[in-house]
Formats: structure tokens, sequence, C-alpha cells
């Protein structure tokens, strides 16, 4: 039975043009023609699926994207209004998902740590890395990103090195007069006994739709410790598609942060493996939707091996007729004694057009575990409000405090202060006030 939306016909005659304009080994040629017929095979999602049951992509479907072959332009002064604070250390900007060297900066980076672009460095074990995580079976948009294979960003860490500066690493999307399609890679291989920290952020701009469809890959190591964060800021005609696949080590300690504060359809996908004993996993995230916008944040922690810890927080707060997803699984595999898992999703609804779907989900195995997941959505505590216009509080100015407070409880656990501030600030100028 087929399961999806036909692509769009001219997707073959890109994915031929971009494959003579962009040459690659040929181990990784034949992975982006094996991505490009699994994609032809898949079609876009549909509803038909259960995992895209919520999700309706029909509007990605639709739209005649188009891939830049190009050099990448954009000003400096345009690039301002999309950064985030400037967090000291290295910074790669691609524009379309192709690197921009004039834009970039790769200074301050101590011995040991590179991070340089993609189409720079897909040779030897960064080409035996790529697509090893981000399998293409089953993952429409992972198979259209790795068919368009050709450029992104590559972080290495060596054994025992510490990052002292985070790395940015900023993708816009600049659409032209066609819709752009932006399939931002990267690569992140962090050593045994290696620290570092990386910023995703996501942003776009300009009056035609467009589809930034990221792909991300981690390797911790033993003992290794890699703090990662992905703030999209889309704009409202854009969508954002994003997967994130890492893979740890014994001992080694992984933390996420997803803060979607744009777009008009947003879809993050986190799958986390703990593949050592001993090993730690954080996934937090932070969604505010407004007007019709759809967030879709699905998440996966795989405990495979016994002593691992995991920590699971997201939030979102829903305005006008705004909906979001959260389908969270945690699976205890058979061998994975004495795990400690904890999963917790909660969302505010600040309108009565605002919709929420949770789904939290235990897979559990083993017979020596600490699991517990939890669901709770709702609306503005009225006794809080109440409290608080007995303070002399006007109604805007308490219901503005208690739907900060509900954020600001998340973003207590982003360790950047620059982010967090900036972050802080955004939500400030952005959050809705029920009425």
């Amino acid at each position: 039975m087929s399961q999806a939306v036909t692509a769009a016909p001219d997707y073959a005659g890109q994915f031929a043009a971009w494959s003579r304009a962009v040459p690659l080994p040929a181990s990784l040629a034949d992975l982006r023609r094996d991505a490009f017929n699994t994609f032809e095979q898949l079609g876009f999602p549909t509803t038909r699926l259960e995992e895209w049951r919520f999700t309706n992509v029909a509007l990605i479907a639709e739209v005649p994207f188009v891939v830049p072959e190009g050099d990448p332009s954009l000003s400096r002064e345009s690039l301002e209004e999309l950064h985030l604070p400037r967090l000291g250390g290295a910074e790669l900007v691609f524009v379309n998902g192709r690197l921009a060297p004039g834009l970039s900066s790769t200074t301050g980076l101590p011995d040991g740590v590179r991070v340089v672009g993609l189409a720079e460095a897909i040779t030897g074990e960064v080409a035996g890395r790529v697509g090893q995580l981000a399998s293409v079976g089953g993952q429409a948009f992972t198979a259209l990103n790795t068919a368009f294979l050709g450029d992104g960003a590559v972080v290495e860490v060596d054994d025992g090195v510490v990052a002292e500066t985070p790395i940015h690493l900023l993708f816009v999307t600049s659409p032209g007069a066609a819709p752009v399609l932006s399939q931002p890679r990267v690569v992140v291989s962090a050593g045994a006994n290696s620290q570092v920290r990386i910023v995703e952020s996501h942003a776009g701009g300009g009056e035609t739709e467009y589809l930034s469809n990221a792909v991300t890959e981690v390797w911790a190591a033993d003992n290794a410790v890699v703090d990662h964060y992905s703030v999209v800021r889309e704009a409202d005609n854009g969508f954002h598609v994003g997967q994130l696949v890492a893979q740890l080590g014994r001992a080694s300690n992984f933390s996420s942060h997803a803060i979607t504060l744009g777009g008009a359809i947003v879809r993050n996908e986190a799958r986390v493996v703990l593949g050592g004993e001993g090993g730690e996993c954080t996934l937090n995230g932070l969604y505010l939707g407004t007007g019709r916008q759809l967030v879709d944040n699905q998440t996966t922690i795989d405990h495979a091996m016994p002593h691992c810890d995991s920590h699971e927080l997201y939030k979102g707060i829903l305005d006008g007729r705004s909906r979001a997803v959260f389908n969270g699984k945690i699976v205890v595999r058979l061998d994975a004694q004495k795990t400690d898992a904890k999963q917790s999703n909660k969302a505010l609804l600040l309108s009565e057009d605002a919709q929420v779907t949770t789904k939290p989900q235990l897979e559990i195995f083993a017979d020596d575990v600490k699991c517990t997941h939890g669901a709770t959505v709702g609306q503005l505590d009225e006794d809080a409000l109440f409290y608080l216009r007995s303070r002399a509080l006007s109604e805007e100015q308490a219901r503005q405090l208690l739907i900060h407070a509900f954020a600001a409880d998340l973003l207590g656990h982003i360790k950047l202060d620059a982010i967090r501030e900036q972050l802080d600030a955004l939500l400030l100028e952005r959050l809705p006030v029920a009425g």
C-alpha cells in the first residue's frame, strides 16, 4: 500500500543535476543515490502513518521547492538580525545549506578541535560516519537530505580536549523568487574524555515559502560530554524538519535543548542511544506556538546498556489556533538493568482554539529499573492570577508573569548565559497574553 503523497516531479531532475555539480567519493555517491531512490519510494509522509498521524505535511509536499546550486550570498547587515548573541567562539554560517566562508570564523579554537565545512572534510573517517546514525530507512525527510548531500558542518574534538567556548553553527535560509529547499547536515565526533558545546540556530526570511530540512549526527565516545542546543527561529512562511541522532559511549554525557520560536510547521525529532554502561542523557525542549503554527516534537531515548540515566522535560505555550504534538518514547532493553529514566511533558493553552496532542510511551524489557513519565495540559491558574491581581498587578501583567515563569523554569536548564539571556528576552518579546 502506498504510504505517501507523490513527490514533486522535478526532484529527479534536480537530483541528477546536483549529482553532476557536486561530486562525492564513490561510497558517498552510492549513499546519496540510494537515499534518493528511498525518497522516491517513500514520498512525503501522510497522516496514514502512525508517526505522522497528527502532523499533515501536505503543504510541504505541494510546494515546488528548488535546491539552489549557486554560491550563497548574504550581506553581514542582513545577517545581524538573525544572530544569536556573539558567543566568543568559532562560528560557521551557512546560507541555503552551503558554507559562507566570508561570514564565518574559526579563530580561537584550541588545538585538537576542528570545525570545517563538510565539503572540505568529506573524505576518510568523516566520509565513513555520514549516514551511519541517521538511517534513511522509512525516513523520507532524512532520505531527501542525504540525497542532496554536499555541504554542512563537521565538528571533531580529539580525545581529552576541552573546548572552553561554544561552537555556533548558523543556518540561514534566504529564498529568492522560487521556494528554496535548504538541507543542513551536521556531523559531530567527540573523542574520549572530551567536552564540547554546540549551538545550532536555524533562521530564515523573505516573502517566499522555504523548507529547512536538517540532519545532525553525534558520536560521543567514552566519558565525553556533549552539550547541544538547537534554536529554531524560522519565518512565518518557513517550514522546518530536523532530526538529531546521537550514539553515546560508556559513561558519556549528552544533553540537548530544543527551542522552537518560529515556523509555519516545525518538526523536531531526537533519537539518542545509550550504547555504553553508565551513560547519561538529558533532552529538554521549549516551544511557542501562535497563529496557526504547528510544532511537533518526537523523541526516543534507547537504553541499550545498564546503569544509564535519562531525563526529559518538554514544555509548550500555545495561543491562537496553534497546535502541538509531543510523542516521547523511552525504550529499556533486556540487558539495561539499573536504568533510571524520567520523562515529563507540560503544555499551557492560552486560547480555547489551541490544541496539543501528547503521547508519552514506555517500552520496558528489563525488570530492575526506575521509569516514570507524565503529561499535563492546562490553562493559567486562576487562583494565582487572583493573587497577583491582589498585589496591584494588572491582569495583563499578571498573565505575562505567569506565562514567563512557566517558560523560565526550563530556560534555567540552559548552561550558556548568553543563550539563556537572549532567549529570555525573545520570549518576553513574543509571549502572547491570554485575554
